[in-house]
């Protein structure tokens, strides 16, 4: 493999010949191999976003030639539409505060620009990574608007997943609502209820999540860009500072707004542990719901058997794959906050190095949750089935029929009939009109009311 040879403060180092990246992504991959997993597409294609926002800025300021921004413009779009993603090599996890992806997108802007003015891969006589392309900016400022941006987009399309899933579990809800089931409370038998009931309940819970969610969009809107390193703008132009972000807000199609004390976006990042935090709240949800599906689908025999899965796979009858993944999806977004919540409270003074760190966890419990939800949906809620028979054996077989008589025959008179139905493997219908409490058709009535006398 031929190379070619690139200079820095530090010295030299070869490079693949054909390589749109440079020595300080180089410099990075030997520096830095710890999860083996590259930074998140999400994230650099927002980047390139607020390079472009950047190269329009400086052209209508005059700050770089037309032609040398209009070269970068392009770069950038074709970064966008992910036609290099194979160029971006840093790891996730890394030093520095992000600088090595930072460098990483500015090196590939910048060959790229030059080839389409006629030049070489690392020419940076035609196109320079750190005075052309990072004109004007910090990893500091480029790192957590990118961050924002790529996250308002996912945090998007997982709430519009969520509505897709409550939509689901209210369908089934109706569709459910005659099936009569026992309650259970700490897994005891408790009071009767419709299934339906029980999926209401779950499409309630991701009704929240679905709309804590959407809020969180607003507190990401605020960035840092043109803070430069520490929030203060010293080493970009004021008019660059103001306009770039109108521009940024132009090319996202987002709501963006320029903070009003940008130090505190830079060296602060509760934005990011709260969206986390919501989302720990709704993979909570999730893995509740889970949870509840397997139980209910346990079986065939030994089990409670009262709702039946979609088989997926061969060996599916004694594995319910679907909610199983769910709830692991859950679990690691879990950890994912426990990881933002560290790193974001370990930042010191004017800036927070471990912030690829928040960016890596944060974006993957975005992306694990959003298809964990629509797996849930699809492979899963739209395809259950209620077995009726099966609910309504569980019911009778159980005690809970007694609480519908407490307020007719009183605590201690119900709670013998439960025993007596209990010992003697009868209902409590056929206890209850042995010991004749109540009048047959009283009776009657009063459990086909609370719904278990049918």
């Amino acid at each position: 493999m031929q190379n070619r040879t690139e200079y820095d403060s530090l010295g030299e180092i070869d490079v693949p010949a054909e390589a749109l990246y440079g020595i300080h992504t180089q410099r990075a991959t030997e520096n830095f191999y710890l999860c083996g997993n590259p930074v998140r597409i999400d994230l650099i294609k927002a980047i390139a976003q607020v390079k472009k926002a950047c190269a329009l800025t400086h052209k209508q300021l005059d700050n770089i030639a037309e032609d040398k921004a209009d070269a970068m413009d392009a770069a950038c779009d074709e970064i966008i539409d992910g036609k290099h993603n194979d160029a971006f090599i840093t790891d996730a996890l890394q030093g520095g505060a992000g600088t090595s992806t930072n460098m990483n997108v500015n090196e590939v802007i910048a060959n790229i620009a030059s080839i389409k003015l006629e030049g070489e891969p690392g020419t940076a006589s035609l196109v320079s990574p750190l005075d052309d392309v990072n004109r004007g900016q910090s990893t500091n400022d480029v790192y957590p608007t990118a961050l924002r941006i790529a996250a308002i987009y996912m945090v998007r399309a997982l709430a519009d997943e969520l509505a897709k899933l409550q939509d689901s579990l209210q369908k089934k809800e109706q569709e459910f609502a005659g099936v009569l089931k026992l309650g259970r409370t700490q897994m005891m038998d408790a009071a009767p209820i419709t299934l339906g009931s029980t999926f209401g309940s779950y499409a309630q819970a991701i009704a929240r999540d679905r709309w804590r969610i959407y809020k969180v969009e607003e507190r990401l809107r605020q960035i840092n860009l043109g803070g430069t390193a520490i929030g203060t703008g010293a080493a970009a132009d004021r008019k660059y500072t103001y306009r770039v972000a109108e521009v940024l807000r132009e090319i996202t199609g987002l709501g963006l707004a320029r903070a009003e004390y940008p130090m505190d976006l830079t060296q602060n990042n509760d934005v990011f542990v709260e969206t986390s935090g919501l989302l720990k709240a709704c993979a909570v949800n999730l893995l509740k719901i889970s949870g509840d599906l397997r139980l209910l689908n346990s079986g065939p025999n030994g089990g409670f058997g009262e709702i039946t899965l979609e088989a997926r796979q061969v060996g599916s009858s004694i594995m319910p794959g679907i909610p199983e993944a769910v709830a692991l999806c859950a679990m690691k977004t879990i950890a994912n906050d426990s990881a933002i919540t560290l790193a974001a409270a370990n930042g010191q003074l004017e800036l927070n190095a471990f912030l690829p760190l928040i960016a890596d966890s944060l974006l993957d419990s975005l992306t694990i949750l959003r298809n964990a939800v629509s797996t849930l949906r699809t492979k899963c809620i739209d395809t259950v089935q209620a077995n009726r028979e099966r609910c309504l054996q569980n019911l009778n077989a159980s005690t809970a029929p007694a609480l519908a008589l407490v307020p007719h025959i009183g605590y201690d008179a119900a709670a013998e009939i439960a025993k007596e139905a209990l010992e003697s493997n009868l209902s409590v219908f056929h206890v209850a009109k042995k010991q004749n409490v109540l009048p047959e058709d009283k009776l009657k009535e009063i459990l086909q009311h609370a719904g278990t006398y049918q």
